[in-house]
């Protein structure tokens, strides 16, 4: 609980009071730490777990490599799933050949990431296809990209995702005409995009933004701060991403639009109301974008506070102007 709740920290400190761990405490920290992308901790329990005698299961390596994947450690990644059928006699099954396919695509290595999906002994589910077409994106490999993306639309027609990814490929390359062709067959088969949404608790009650949102009874002020934050960040050098919005309007557009994204609003909200130097903890249910990521490390240092996002896959732990994901996410 603590752990999903952004409180690592709390979650590691109960798990070292447990007096008679079994594999169920093992494998929840590391997963813990996985999601917190500390790839390094994660590894570091895992081989304590087998220091004090305690065999891993199949759990125990999907957060390992989980671990690997977030943090870039492609060579441990790959060594511990070699050894979890060599030394464990764990079969692999989609869970553990999709946190490779992950583990290798976040670290650009795209053409292995192929041929490993080639050469499974199963056929790929919609997670593993989904991970390549991340990785791809990221990545800026168009072709491939497209190639994922219509296999895993063949496995999931109605995911609202890959119609978004495929016009965002097709928008960064001003193919509109593409761009709205995936939104006519998106309006065909009654598929809506899934809007972008950011949660904040505050003394018990959450509250919950929308990107330009002002639905709030406070939005009068939560946007009379996010006007003082984005002039702060412009006096710190700071330059909108406006690469971000994909859509065909000029720039001034593009900056008001990405200014007001979700979890700005959430974390202005948290600004008013938490007093100076209490951590705050947003929870975003789809991927933080590359705008929000770099402005919010900027907040981090700038007003002194330590900012914990959780995005659609792993929690990025913002404080004094870097993240806990070092930019790898």
């Amino acid at each position: 609980m603590y752990s999903k709740c952004g409180r690592i920290d709390l979650a590691y400190k109960l798990f070292e009071e447990i007096r008679d761990k079994d594999s169920v405490s093992w494998n929840t920290i590391i997963s813990g730490f996985a999601l917190h992308g500390f790839g390094d901790r994660a590894l570091e329990l895992f081989s304590l777990m087998q220091i004090k005698g305690m065999e891993p299961d199949d759990l125990t390596f999907i957060g390992v490599l989980s671990a690997c994947s977030h943090s870039g450690l492609v060579q441990e990644g790959l060594h511990c799933f070699r050894t979890m059928e060599k030394r464990y006699k764990i079969s692999p099954k989609l869970e553990h050949y999709g946190c490779i396919v992950d583990l290798l695509g976040r670290a650009e290595l795209l053409k292995e990431a192929e041929e490993f999906i080639a050469e499974m002994p199963m056929k790929p589910n919609g997670a593993i296809w989904g991970a390549l077409l991340s990785s791809c994106k990221a990545h800026r490999n168009i072709d491939l990209c497209e190639e994922a993306a219509n296999e895993l639309l063949l496995i999931e027609p109605g995911n609202d995702g890959v119609y978004v990814l495929l016009s965002n490929i097709f928008a960064g390359r001003k193919e509109w005409d593409k761009v709205r062709k995936v939104r006519r067959l998106m309006h065909e088969r009654g598929i809506k995009k899934k809007p972008g949404c950011s949660s904040i608790m505050i003394d018990g009650v959450t509250h919950e933004f929308l990107v330009a949102d002002r639905s709030h009874p406070e939005s009068e002020q939560i946007h009379a701060v996010l006007d003082s934050v984005t002039r702060r960040l412009a006096l710190e050098g700071y330059v909108a991403q406006t690469s971000e919005v994909l859509l065909n309007i000029d720039e001034k557009e593009k900056g008001d639009s990405i200014s007001q994204h979700s979890e700005k609003l959430a974390i202005c909200y948290g600004l008013i109301k938490m007093k100076p130097g209490k951590e705050i903890i947003i929870m975003k249910n789809l991927r933080i974008c590359g705008d929000c990521h770099s402005a919010i490390k900027v907040i981090s240092k700038v007003y002194q506070r330590k900012i914990i996002i959780r995005d659609r896959s792993r929690f990025h732990h913002f404080s004094e102007g870097s993240c806990s994901c070092k930019d790898y996410w």
